[in-house]
């Protein structure tokens, strides 16, 4: 279920990129289908415009339906899998569990100065 949404999802992506690379552009030259030079006549008319507009206003909400779907998909897979919860308080590092090593104890450091200082580098000439 989830490689079929997630197959249309990307289908619906690459053709809203389509259909808005297609539509004129208001400004720059940035579309196909008519604003700076691009393609001279093609798709410019009233009626061309306003199926694009329908199509991008469709697909969009497909890209949202399927983006919300995959969402939902994803947070209700199952039973979390979250290694913060299956650690018990006050449990060893290992995490309570029988035939897990815990982690190493470090040396303890000695107490620092009160006051410090940068080490000296030996002067060589």
């Amino acid at each position: 279920m989830t490689t079929v949404l997630l197959v249309v999802h990307i289908m619906v992506a690459l053709a809203l990129v389509g259909t808005v690379l297609l539509q004129r552009s208001e400004g720059g030259a940035l579309g196909i289908g008519g604003g700076g030079g691009g393609g001279g006549g093609f798709l410019s008319g009233r009626g061309a415009a306003n199926m694009l507009t329908r199509t991008t206003a469709v697909l969009a909400a497909a890209f949202f339906a399927t983006s919300i779907s995959l969402t939902l998909i994803a947070t209700n897979r199952g039973p979390g899998t979250s290694i913060i919860e299956g650690v018990t308080p006050g449990a060893p590092s290992g995490g309570g569990q029988p035939g897990t090593p815990g982690l190493p104890q470090l040396p303890s450091l000695p107490p620092s100065p009160q006051t410090p200082s940068a080490p000296q580098a030996p002067i060589s000439q």
